[in-house]
């Protein structure tokens, strides 16, 4: 159980598991287009998104580290070298990667990057002053849902598109909305763990509008909402059965871990790995009922 949990933390601290489960998340979307896999695309959204995670941890990085309350965070400038070789890695593989799509997505890309700026950067007036997304209230959940479903879904299919496939509208908008709503399931636990840490820095999320109890109910209450969308979608049984799963996996995982353990910080991690795990559950539902 040691090695697995060392090996689980390092994946937290490195940014690697939240870039694989963009990968994975970015892989699945194939898999609902009924499309082979376009490799440099899944590449470029992992390596952006350990590129931007790791520039978001470097701009927070505290006077001290050492005295850091977060495991986390000492950890991350205790070893900061794996930061900047990662980093450096993932650069590499993004440049390698970008030559092989439209200069068109390219572009796209580019705008992805500027709206997920715009959680930090102060583009916009509030009480007087400029603030990024994440300051404005409610807001954040949905700016970061947003980025992703836009990476995720968007930016492969505007690729499928340039090399000549044919969208189907109502597939795309049906998987566009799922994915928004069960990127807002496994982020909301996040900000239910924060309340006090967001309520200190004056953030009003949704947690803090509402309550950590009524977010709680909230994020069942999207589960389900999302377990019967998925049953009314176009998509294939062997996808939707492969989402059920998954969204069973989660309302346990929710349940028996991350709500019940909420003052252990890295539990909330496991639903970075859940992104991960979905993508494996419809892959093996595939295998078994195509």
């Amino acid at each position: 159980m040691k090695i697995f949990k060392q090996t689980y933390y390092f994946l937290v601290h490195t940014n690697l598991l939240i870039a694989a489960a963009a990968m994975a998340q970015c892989a699945l979307t194939y898999f609902f287009f009924q499309t082979t896999f376009d490799w440099p695309i899944i590449v470029i959204e992992g390596t952006a998104t350990l590129l931007l995670y790791n520039f978001s941890l470097w701009l927070s990085k505290p006077k001290d580290p050492s005295k850091s309350a977060y495991l986390r965070t000492r950890w991350v400038f205790e070893n900061e070298w794996v930061l900047w070789v990662n980093s450096a890695l993932a650069l590499i593989g993004l440049l390698l990667a970008v030559r092989e799509i439209h200069l068109l997505s390219l572009f796209f890309l580019a705008g992805i990057g500027i709206v997920s700026v715009a959680y930090s950067f102060p583009f916009f007036p509030y009480n007087n002053k400029w603030v990024g997304l994440r300051q404005l209230p409610g807001v954040k959940i949905f700016h970061i849902a947003l980025v992703w479903v836009l990476s995720s879904v968007c930016f492969p299919a505007y690729e499928l598109y340039l090399n000549g496939w044919q969208p189907d509208v109502i597939k795309l908008v049906s998987l566009f909305c799922l994915k928004f709503v069960f990127l807002i399931i496994c982020t909301l636990p996040f900000d239910i763990r924060d309340i006090k840490q967001d309520s200190y820095y004056h953030l009003k999320t949704i947690p803090n509008m509402i309550g950590a109890v009524k977010a709680i109910r909230l994020c069942y209450f999207l589960l389900l909402l999302h377990s019967i969308a998925i049953l009314l979608t176009p998509f294939s049984l062997a996808l939707k059965i492969g989402i059920l799963v998954t969204n069973i996996g989660v309302a346990l995982l929710l349940k028996t871990v991350v709500f019940r353990n909420a003052e252990r910080y890295h539990y909330a991690y496991l639903l970075d790995f859940a992104l991960v795990v979905q993508f494996i559950t419809v892959a093996i539902s595939i295998f078994l009922f195509v």
